[in-house]
């Protein structure tokens, strides 16, 4: 991995649940994000996926402080960006900046274009000349392929697509260094979500960007991540480059989520083998003890119940003819039959199809 620009260790996030309306108590916690640790290299994409749920837009906001961790730090360049505010937290800010998942939320309608774009300008007025800025806007938004001419319009008179080009031509206002962008094309149709991925690694490689790509679409991941970061309830369980990831499951969540990814050849459709996990995820504010995934698990076992697995590689593990072992938080990494169609699944375990 190349040089780390971002650090994340131990990276946690509780929301309080209280109870009555006059003296609240609190009477647990919602675990959003419960342990987090992993490194971005500079120039380097991170591809972050799991279900919905997960905890990873959580992830998303407080890398760009704009939530309070409650516990861990956020490193960039060595300095935790956590415990700080006012003049350094802003100065920090202009490095890493967020594409939001919704295009038809995150840009104001009662704003132009043009004003959209120029309002990192004026939040960081340093950054560029007030004379000049009407221009620098003609400039992004060429960059992200749209027409500069149209930079009086408002965001109803553009399509999807449009405005999330927009909404990356505003992130890359300031020359940041890190982008963190939280499931950018989820909301737009499949033709434009390859135009919007394709723009985005192209700025990556003319801008030397590093990102974070949060998504729930494996396909998108793969083509755009150098390593992929695989979470559930609220932490990592496997991580790796997206080689290794893809072609060699360990964790038996990332198992399930691959064998669910479409197949365009029916032959490769029909011989591959499609796990289907029953039982519903848990409540993040009532965690299951030792593996969380056990209840969903067809590997799991007593120990599974009582001990929680590491995030790491099994001394004894090796995938055979392929790539170096990658990090993988079960306790089994190196069992990969699933259940048998003609055995009965256990209670919470999965079917095969």
């Amino acid at each position: 991995m190349a040089e780390p620009i971002l650090e994340v260790s131990g990276l946690v996030k509780h929301y309080p649940l209280t109870r009555g309306i006059l003296f609240k108590k609190q009477v647990g916690a919602v675990r959003a994000v419960d342990g987090v640790d992993f490194e971005l290299g500079r120039g380097e994409t991170l591809g972050i996926v799991g279900e919905s749920g997960c905890g990873k837009s959580t992830v998303a906001r407080l890398l760009c402080n704009l939530e309070r961790p409650t516990a861990g730090s956020v490193r960039f360049r060595g300095e935790d960006i956590t415990r700080l505010s006012g003049r350094a937290l802003k100065a920090v800010r202009r490095n890493i900046q967020m594409v939001f998942q919704d295009p038809y939320t995150s840009l104001n309608p009662r704003m132009t274009v043009g004003d959209i774009v120029q309002e990192p300008f004026e939040i960081h007025p340093e950054t560029a000349p007030k004379g000049d800025r009407r221009r620098r806007v003609r400039e992004l938004l060429d960059v992200v392929g749209l027409n500069p001419e149209h930079v009086d319009r408002y965001p109803h008179q553009f399509s999807g697509g449009q405005r999330q080009r927009i909404g990356i031509a505003r992130g890359l206002a300031l020359r940041p260094e890190i982008i963190v962008a939280d499931e950018p094309v989820s909301a737009l149709d499949v033709s434009v979500q390859a135009q919007v991925v394709n723009l985005m690694e192209r700025l990556q490689a003319e801008f030397d960007l590093s990102y974070v790509f949060i998504a729930h679409d494996l396909s998108i991941v793969r083509h755009i991540s150098d390593r992929v970061a695989v979470m559930y309830l609220g932490r990592i369980v496997e991580t790796g480059t997206d080689t290794e990831i893809y072609d060699h499951p360990t964790h038996p969540y990332t198992q399930a989520l691959l064998s669910a990814v479409p197949v365009p050849d029916p032959e490769a459709r029909e011989r591959r083998e499609r796990i289907i996990l029953t039982g519903d995820v848990p409540s993040p504010a009532d965690i299951p003890s030792g593996c969380r995934f056990r209840t969903r698990c067809w590997k799991a076992r007593e120990r599974c119940a009582t001990e929680v697995p590491a995030l790491a590689v099994p001394a004894w593990f090796r995938p055979a003819g392929g790539p170096a072992a990658h990090d993988s938080a079960c306790h089994f990494a190196e069992e990969r039959q699933v259940v048998p169609p003609e055995e009965p699944p256990p209670e919470h375990g999965l079917v095969t199809v």
